[in-house]
């Protein structure tokens, strides 16, 4: 994907509540978020399943690569110029998958599809897993995109390909909270580069809570978003190339990273 180079990218993190199995209200309720975006940024940022909730249910409502919402994203993507990213259920090849789409301005898309299952809701038992690691190349930009319970593993987050962004979309509940705040940072620091976590609020057909707690970190763990807990809430924020190359430059942590090799 060839795309101007960009010293500053600028991304709009949205929290918001999902309506249970019902694609079509969450996209004309995302629409409205979208469109009420009206600072310029390159990426928009949307949770995990976002046309869903977290549901064990794909055969309700699963798309296919050019179903509605597939249009839907790119028709919003090209007519605000911007990237638009998040999870969604998609049925190909007989399977089901909870794939991250990327969606460029041009209409073009990539995907990775969730490596670690959410055995606990026996999400492992529906969906098939992921077997590849995905980088975005965008505006200059090396973006690597996972999805919530991929959080909790280090080793497949690890940054051997250099990349500048960690990008994770999540339904993760209240009840483990902690453990989102805490992993966010860890990844941001142990691999010297942006993290960006954005999680759903509200509460599933399940009564599963979740309080959000979508976040931004800088390269050291420093927190550079002030979105609040348990509110539907948008906001920008700002990662600057010359953050990253400033502290990898003068720590050089990177340098001294275990080698490995990763067994699927």
């Amino acid at each position: 994907m060839i795309s101007m180079e960009k010293e500053v990218l600028q991304i709009a993190l949205v929290q918001t509540s999902l309506s249970w199995e019902n694609p079509q209200e969450n996209r004309s309720q995302l629409s409205k978020k979208i469109e009420a975006i009206t600072e310029s940024v390159d990426i928009i940022v949307l949770p995990e399943m976002f046309t869903s909730g977290f549901t064990m249910n794909p055969q309700v409502v699963a798309e296919t690569m050019d179903g509605e919402t597939m249009l839907w994203l790119k028709n919003w993507a090209v007519s605000k110029n911007v990237a638009i990213t998040g999870s969604m259920v998609i049925s190909e090849n007989g399977h089901y998958y909870n794939r991250s789409v990327f969606v460029f301005p041009s209409g073009e898309v990539e995907t990775y599809d969730k490596r670690h299952t959410f055995t606990l809701a026996g999400e492992d038992k529906v969906y098939t897993a992921g077997t590849e690691k995905k980088m975005i190349h965008y505006k200059g930009w090396n973006l690597c995109p996972l999805i919530c319970y991929d959080l909790r593993f280090p080793v497949w987050a690890r940054n051997v390909e250099n990349y500048d962004v960690l990008l994770y979309v999540a339904n993760w509940p209240k009840p483990r909270v902690n453990a989102w705040d805490a992993l966010l940072k860890a990844r941001a620091i142990e691999n010297m580069s942006y993290c960006i976590g954005v999680n759903r609020v509200g509460l599933d057909a399940n009564s599963n809570e979740y309080s959000g707690h979508s976040a931004a970190y800088d390269v050291l763990g420093e927190k550079i978003s002030t979105i609040l807990p348990n509110t539907e809430q948008t906001e920008i924020v700002t990662l600057t190339k010359n953050h990253i190359a400033t502290y990898r430059n003068k720590l050089k942590f990177l340098n001294d990273k275990d080698a490995f090799t990763l067994n699927l």
